[in-house]
């Protein structure tokens, strides 16, 4: 009788079904704005981008006027052209990130776990690393090209305790736009490592100890794994802006003609030489040599669930 009536409540199979085909239908009509959004600013630029590293000149003779066609020579162009800028912007990157996590790291470690049995010091301190973000990037970058400038107190004092020779300066040399990129910078390395150390159990650091490890080694196997995934964001989160900055190495900041890296070399041909195809070029270079390194520094790390 039971079974009859559940038969005679009017439940098809069909209407098992509806639960399901409407969740699915609630669950596209959330997925099409951030579609649209992807498909308008990501994937319309790139294919642009790539489009336009591919074009060949008009014909007219004109500066600046190109027509569409399929110049893969473009490519082996611009690292013919610029391959020292692009060793260059990559061995500042790779500097500035491992400076920036020798720095990073220690500051990420005492406000996460030194500093959690005094929350307002913790807070203070957090304050401070993100406070750089306050102040526009460009005025930072510019306050240490006025710190530094040839006649500045730093530059005079150093030469004058004979670190730098009498016609040696700072501005416009490779440690400069380093030494900006990493300050630039620490706070995208720092951020992530504080979130991976805060969340560490303090029980585990105090286990190693009571099993005989001195600080070293309960550092070497307990903290720095538990902290790899903080490691690899703030890795990454740094060295992918640093590749492409442009501000730190330009000769109206921190750098000269010397230090220009693939972004000063990209922002010339796009505004100033109007050679479009290879600056798109270069962004096209620079952007699938990040992906590539990424992908791979992940993977090695063991941590292909970032990706």
């Amino acid at each position: 009788m039971a079974f009859a009536a559940f038969g005679h409540s009017g439940g098809s199979k069909s209407d098992f079904k509806t639960p399901r085909k409407t969740s699915v239908k609630v669950a596209m009509a959330l997925l099409i704005p951030g579609m649209l959004y992807l498909g308008l600013f990501f994937i319309t630029p790139l294919v642009s981008l790539v489009v336009t590293s591919l074009e060949v000149p008009d014909g007219s003779g004109e500066i600046g006027r190109y027509a569409y066609g399929f110049e893969i020579s473009n490519y082996w162009t611009v690292i013919e052209t610029y391959w020292p800028h692009i060793a260059r912007s990559f061995f500042y990157a790779l500097m500035a990130t491992i400076l920036g996590l020798l720095i990073s790291y220690p500051l990420a470690y005492f406000i996460g776990v030194k500093a959690r049995r005094w929350p307002i010091l913790q807070g203070l301190m957090l304050t401070l690393v993100i406070a750089p973000f306050f102040i526009s990037f460009l005025l930072r970058t510019f306050a240490w090209k006025q710190m530094f400038a040839n006649e500045s107190l730093i530059v005079t004092t150093l030469q004058s305790w004979g670190v730098l020779a009498p016609d040696q300066y700072l501005v416009g040399t490779d440690f400069m736009v380093i030494f900006g990129l990493t300050y630039n910078f620490i706070p995208f390395m720092t951020l992530p490592l504080y979130t991976s150390l805060e969340r560490l159990d303090i029980r585990l650091l105090e286990a190693g100890s009571d099993l005989y490890a001195n600080p070293a080694k309960v550092f070497a196997r307990v903290t720095l794994p538990l902290s790899m995934p903080g490691i690899i964001s703030g890795t990454l989160m740094t060295f992918i802006p640093i590749a492409g900055d442009y501000v730190n190495a330009s000769s109206q900041f921190l750098g000269s003609s010397e230090t220009a890296m693939i972004g000063n070399v990209v922002e010339a041909n796009f505004l100033r030489i109007n050679d479009y195809p290879s600056a798109s070029a270069l962004s096209v270079l620079l952007m699938a040599a990040i992906l590539a390194l990424v992908t791979f520094y992940v993977r090695r790390s063991g941590t292909e669930d970032l990706l």
